[in-house]
């Protein structure tokens, strides 16, 4: 469990203002399944999704999506494994490939989003990137209520991730605002992982 409970250059949870809003979420809360439904809330509901907003800057270190109030999805998980691990909670990166048709037409690109360690449930995969229309991502262990259901040629990568995957990392930090990430989102396909 070691790897899903670090800080890093990205999963920053050292920064104090992750630090101090990891706190202020778990206050109150008398279990593990409290204070992650608090984190997944606060991240789902009260960080824009950079792609729903149509604008902003992007962001990749927890901090950052904290500090701006705004992300992609992966960078949404990002600061919802901050949330987590400060708080003593294993939090691991997932992925799945989807369509991408909302954005452009016929390419598909990959979605994050986090598997936590309650320890009533084991893992259990929580998809922060923000409800909207025809998006209903939910916290209610055991059963999984994630943004997506999959469709044709979609699917979920197998693996638990410590850290972002460099195919992510590369495109939050070259492609700065909404218009450069459009079309131009990480994508499995440029990896030799499934």
């Amino acid at each position: 469990m070691k790897p899903f409970l670090e800080s890093t250059d990205i999963i920053d949870y050292t920064h104090p203002s992750v630090a101090e809003k990891a706190r202020e979420l778990a206050d109150g809360c008398i279990n593990d399944t409290q204070i992650a439904k608090r984190c997944f809330e606060f991240v789902r509901d009260e960080i824009r999704h950079t792609g729903d907003a149509g604008e902003g800057i992007t962001t990749l270190k927890a901090s950052e999506v904290l500090e701006q109030g705004s992300g992609w999805c992966y960078a949404k998980s990002h600061l919802l494994a901050a949330l987590l691990r400060a708080n003593g909670i294993p939090a691991a990166l997932c992925y799945q490939r989807l369509s991408c048709s909302e954005y452009v037409e016929g390419i598909y690109c990959l979605h994050g989003l986090n598997a936590v360690y309650l320890a009533d449930f084991g893992w259990y995969r929580i998809d922060a990137r923000g409800n909207k229309e025809g998006v209903d991502a939910q916290f209610n262990p055991p059963h999984e209520k994630l943004a997506f259901e999959l469709g044709e040629n979609e699917y979920d990568l197998s693996e638990r991730y410590a850290e972002p995957l460099e195919v992510v990392v590369e495109a939050l930090r070259t492609r700065k605002n909404y218009a450069e990430m459009v079309g131009h989102f990480p994508d499995i396909e440029k990896m030799d992982i499934k």
